[in-house]
């Protein structure tokens, strides 16, 4: 398939495996890059089996990638991968810290083959510090970034997400790192060392909490479905029990909120007439609000806080994307072709692009499917080496 999005010139390696370094080598392929990802021979990576109830996973986070295996720990595969270097921008790993080195693969070898290698490391706690050679999975990232001690209700022990949040947290800052060194190198002509930690990408989307506690004294703590002190903004029951999101905190919207309750008054009562206020009296005014939510179906409800520019929506499953309007009119979810599925139906890829629109061009590979596409027509070798190499564990 012809190649697609701004980034069709770029050409990466990826090694390591699971999320935290695949997902950013997906975003990268989802942007157009040739992305080659490298597998143990005869084992590949984890994700293949990953799934609830079908192990789909691999079709989504190896999307758009070409797949070869490569024994990393026999120096002739480090030949191979060192070959590969030569004409790279972009090398992704995860392994723990030193892992790498170990192998005689670290960034100042790369760099003496290639000096504008881009080396995006991903890693529980970094490249460096006391905690740097610990295993760190995301989970371990979320809890000391901060994020597990916020996420449920504050009388149950802390959640999850239900999602790896942490390593894709730590994967599209790696993206994002990946993209800024790319633009530094040319004007430098050197590449670099993109160093992104699960535990600090977490870090990173926590808000105020730091400074509210260094300034103010104050730890914010889990809170449910609302955030203290930003009012209203809720899970909201209907007549027939469903629950809607709705946020009207500001003002403006607060006021028009008002006038759809047919309570204009609210908007000016002392109570609730500022955010300040209204964060003062949040429960009091979400009991307001629920007594007059619980009065209305559904559909009628989200009807009547559109028509008055109310946002608010219905708290969406899979099933509920599939059909929904917006969704198809943006193609936000697509079918793809799928060897092993026939076709699997996935988010599409973001942000869309007005000059060079991105695709996803296939689903996830079989173990070595490129074998002989990078190391036959690309690196030039023969049949018969190939053959070898294979017998004998390389590739």
């Amino acid at each position: 398939m012809t190649a697609a999005g701004p980034l069709t010139d770029l050409k990466v390696l990826e090694l390591g495996q699971l999320i935290a370094g695949p997902f950013c080598g997906q975003l990268l392929g989802d942007l157009g890059a040739e992305v080659i990802k490298i597998e143990a021979p005869g084992q590949g990576d984890p994700m293949r089996e990953w799934g609830q109830g079908v192990p789909v996973w691999w079709s989504v986070i190896a999307r758009n990638k070409k797949s070869i295996t490569l024994n990393l720990r026999d120096s002739e595969g480090q030949s191979l991968l060192l070959r590969l270097v030569e004409e790279a921008d972009v090398l992704i790993e995860n392994f723990r810290p030193g892992t790498l080195e170990k192998w005689q693969l670290g960034y100042d070898r790369l760099a003496t083959i290639n000096p504008g290698l881009i080396m995006v490391r991903v890693s529980g706690f970094g490249q460096t510090g006391p905690y740097a050679g610990r295993a760190g999975y995301g989970s371990i990232g979320e809890a000391m970034g901060g994020i597990r001690n916020l996420a449920g209700d504050p009388d149950r022990p802390p959640s999850r997400v239900g999602l790896s949040i942490g390593d894709s947290l730590a994967a599209t800052f790696a993206c994002v790192g990946t993209l800024a060194a790319l633009h530094s190198r040319e004007r430098t002509g050197r590449g670099q060392v993109v160093d992104s930690a699960i535990y600090e990408a977490v870090l990173a989307m926590m808000e105020s909490t730091i400074p509210e506690y260094t300034v103010a004294g104050v730890i914010r703590e889990r809170s449910g479905a609302i955030l203290p002190k930003i009012a209203p903004s809720n899970v909201y029951p209907t007549r027939e029990g469903e629950m809607i999101v709705m946020g009207a905190n500001q003002d403006s919207v607060f006021a028009r909120l008002c006038d759809a309750m047919q309570r204009p008054e609210l908007s000016q009562d002392p109570a609730y007439r500022t955010h300040t206020a209204r964060g003062e009296n949040q429960r009091e005014l979400d009991d307001l609000i629920t007594a007059w939510t619980q009065t209305f179906a559904a559909d009628d409800l989200l009807a009547l806080l559109e028509d008055r520019g109310v946002p608010a929506g219905r708290i969406f499953r899979a099933p509920d994307m599939l059909e929904d309007p917006q969704f198809l009119a943006r193609d936000a979810i697509v079918s793809v072709a799928d060897d092993r599925f026939d076709n699997v139906r996935m988010q599409n890829v973001v942000p869309k692009f007005s000059d060079t629109p991105a695709a996803i061009r296939w689903s996830g590979p079989a173990l070595g499917e490129h074998n002989a596409e990078i190391y036959g027509r690309r690196l030039g070798l023969s049949e018969a080496e190939m053959s070898d190499l294979e017998k004998r564990g390389i590739i």
